[in-house]
């Protein structure tokens, strides 16, 4: 149950090509076909990770469309973040700013710089099970990474290995020719080995300055990030916690938050939130989970997410996600 900036769906969607519905994948999302998403606005990972699916089932070959979407990507498209990342005054303090601020643009993704003998590995972290719809996203964040190096860097940077966990394509020459470089797939760890001289080279707008001066303000993004999400994600947990005993009332979960009724709608009207849609939102989530990730029976998932019925629950999922369970489950199952 995490978010992802609709930045990134508005470049999945931009690299998917002329043949595919834009305006239709926009619309399911809730964003303008022409208007480039600021970098705060979020998608639900879930969706996210469908979008990418029906995208690659789309494509004739879809082997090197992760690749493409992480080669659109701009410093300037992130925000601060990506002021942050071109300003720092080495590659290494831009891939460390990546560490300490990746959570401006993802709550299921971190960064890493763990050191190594021959310099360091950018690694990337994601829980969750290894649909495709995460495989992509992991394929298309390393080649995000590669692309803002390469932007900010006034020579080549050529990393010497590119680690990804899951299993090789049909082809891998693609990858390997974007990165310049072996692509371990089968690998035990998802990221980037980089050599001590590509991470000490100054960058082409390293401003040691700057870069102090703009620390304040991705700090004070970075607290707000916490204070928005943090509310929600407490509350959509105690909300899923209690669906298998049916839908759980406003009051009592207000009660186990530890406050009144009316401060309990207070709080979730200055979040822009209802409980109504914070109900559905759970039961949603806990359903995809559910069906991508478990062996129970549609009947059984109907009732571990508060229907008394199997046909109510069928009738809600096909208005939140247009299909029926069945059929999601069958789209979205580990591959």
């Amino acid at each position: 149950m995490g978010v992802i900036t609709a930045l990134f769906a508005r470049k999945v969607i931009d690299a998917a090509g002329p043949d595919i519905d834009r305006a239709a994948l926009f619309s399911r999302l809730g964003l303008a076909p022409d208007a480039l998403p600021g970098v705060k606005r979020m998608v639900p990972d879930a969706e996210y990770y469908a979008l990418l699916e029906e995208i690659a089932a789309a494509l004739p070959d879809g082997t090197d469309f992760p690749l493409r979407v992480g080669a659109s990507m701009r410093c300037d498209d992130y925000g601060a973040f990506g002021m942050a990342w071109k300003t720092a005054p080495t590659l290494r303090g831009s891939l460390e700013r990546a560490e300490r601020y990746a959570r401006l643009l993802t709550s299921v993704a971190e960064h890493e710089v763990r050191e190594d003998p021959q310099g360091a590995i950018f690694l990337l972290h994601r829980a969750g099970p290894r649909r495709l719809g995460l495989r992509l996203s992991n394929e298309a964040t390393l080649a995000s990474a590669m692309a803002i190096m390469r932007e900010v860097s006034p020579e080549p940077v050529t990393p010497l290995e590119v680690y990804v966990q899951h299993a090789a394509p049909r082809e891998t020459a693609a990858h390997e020719a974007y990165f310049g470089c072996p692509v371990r797939f089968g690998s035990d760890r998802d990221g980037i080995l980089l050599g001590h001289d590509d991470l000490s080279r100054g960058n082409r707008l390293g401003d040691a300055a700057l870069a102090r001066f703009l620390t304040p303000q991705l700090e004070k993004e970075l607290a707000s990030v916490a204070r928005e999400t943090s509310f929600e994600q407490v509350l959509l947990r105690r909300v899923s916690d209690h669906l298998s005993a049916g839908p759980p009332r406003a009051a009592a979960i207000a009660r186990e938050m530890g406050m009144s009724e009316r401060t309990f709608h207070r709080r979730l009207s200055h979040e822009g939130l209802s409980f109504q849609r914070v109900l559905e939102k759970a039961r949603r989530r806990l359903a995809e989970g559910l069906l991508v990730q478990s062996d129970h029976s549609i009947a059984e998932i109907a009732f571990l997410t508060g229907f008394s019925e199997q046909s109510s629950f069928t009738r809600a999922f096909k208005r939140w996600s247009e299909v029926t369970p069945a059929a999601f489950r069958d789209r979205h199952g580990q591959g």
